[in-house]
């Protein structure tokens, strides 16, 4: 990646305005440098492959814009979920104390987490801009333990290279690459504004991703899962919805 110069980037995004045969040269580059994201085949795999590589090229060690506390939104919209099930009613019932965080794959010490466990960790903050795909946006405080701790807790293996996360709704899950799981924004949220993390916004515990759109951000996270492949995760890639439909990579 680091031999990959800007210019030759930069000149085959330009080059892939020209039309599908631009986009497959973008394509062929990025791929001779390991830059081709999970859903760079099909139709429109060539330019799904141009974000990516663009982004990671250009912006690989960029930051969330940062806002301050007066432009912090008046009340953080809380999108439409559907009905939790008897579990997580039990689960909240008792303050979540029942909750737990399971984390496998390709980790030397496979564990799970209580809340109290994630809160006890060194924690962080960030105002940032929470965009979705559907239009609207809000910014807001976001409180957690960087992902990256836990991550160092349970030790990821060299080999690892993507980063998958399951809620407790059936059927919802999505993931990154390790460039965006270890980047000191990405947090395991579960505090908003200054006191606890709303069931309504994901509450007792969120996965917030601020360099990319929202849906990357997932609620109600009960297991994270290191892999070195997305192949074995079934249909609808990098979704966090159960329909398809969604770029596996959601930079902005």
């Amino acid at each position: 990646m680091s031999n990959l110069s800007r210019r030759k980037l930069i000149t085959t995004g330009i080059a892939a305005t020209a039309g599908a045969s631009g986009l497959a040269v973008a394509a062929g580059l990025a791929r001779r440098y390991g830059l081709i994201p999970p859903d760079g085949g099909g139709i429109y795999g060539a330019g799904e492959t141009l974000t990516y590589a663009a982004q990671r090229l250009l912006t690989s060690h960029s930051m969330a814009r940062e806002f301050s506390r007066s432009q912090i939104s008046k009340t953080p919209f809380a999108n439409d979920v559907a009905p939790m099930d008897e579990a997580f009613k039990r689960l909240q019932a008792g303050a979540f104390a029942g909750w737990r965080l399971a984390v496998d794959g390709m980790v030397a010490r496979p564990g799970s987490f209580a809340l109290a466990d994630l809160k006890s960790y060194p924690s962080s903050s960030h105002i940032t801009h929470l965009a979705c795909e559907e239009g609207w946006s809000y910014i807001a405080e976001w409180t957690g333990v960087p992902l990256s701790h836990v991550l160092d807790k349970v030790g990821v293996l060299p080999q690892a290279k993507y980063f998958v996360y399951f809620s407790q709704q059936k059927g919802w899950w999505d993931s990154v690459d390790m460039a965006d799981a270890l980047h000191p924004q990405t947090l395991l949220t579960y505090g908003l504004n200054g006191g606890e993390l709303p069931v309504g916004n994901g509450g007792p515990l969120r996965m917030r991703v601020p360099r990319q759109l929202g849906y990357k951000s997932v609620k109600y996270i009960t297991r994270l899962t290191v892999t070195d492949s997305l192949k074995t995760f079934g249909k609808g890639l990098g979704s966090a919805a159960p329909e398809d439909g969604y770029a596996w990579y959601a930079g902005i």
